[in-house]
């Protein structure tokens, strides 16, 4: 197996046979949740910045010899969307001031759901560049899903702090 490959599908997590993304998502977050411990926001940004980088790579590398299309052992751009929803919250948290080891469950729980929901439903964008069936595609998909998630989490944590506590 390609170095390319290996990265690609997560260090084998994508082989795992059942919801091979959720699995990886799931690691993505506790691994997620580490980061932000060992360094706050700006650690968990440069993780995902980095991250994207060398799925785009494993992604282009990988995809040719996997034959095409949206592989389900191909989980790397489970983990860089994951992050991107993770940034929100440890945005949020970061800007409080609160210990880089907090990172309460509700914003890590609602950043892995709604990635979920927005990886797995694929509304508007995230359908469209899912569809497009090449490695920018693979990836594109999952920084979407990543971005409107972390929206999506953003706007429930503000009426959750701003209308229900009152």
């Amino acid at each position: 197996m390609s170095a390319a490959r290996l990265v690609a599908t997560g260090f084998g997590l994508g082989y795992i046979p059942l919801a091979p993304g959720t699995w990886a998502s799931l690691a993505a977050v506790a691994v997620g949740v580490l980061i932000h411990g060992l360094g706050s926001f700006p650690l968990l940004l440069l993780a995902t910045l980095a991250v994207i980088a060398v799925a785009w790579w494993s992604i282009s590398a990988a995809l040719p010899e996997m034959g095409g299309g949206d592989p389900s052992e191909i989980v790397i751009d489970e983990v860089a969307g994951q992050w991107l929803a993770l940034l929100a919250p440890s945005f949020g948290f970061w800007m409080m001031g609160l210990d880089s080891w907090r990172f309460p469950y509700p914003g890590w729980l609602g950043a892995f759901l709604a990635f979920r929901l927005f990886d797995i439903w694929k509304p508007w964008l995230i359908g469209r560049a899912d569809r497009r069936g090449d490695a920018w595609g693979v990836l594109l998909d999952d920084l979407l899903a990543g971005i409107f998630a972390g929206i999506l989490v953003m706007i429930l944590a503000a009426l959750a702090h701003g209308v229900l506590m009152r």
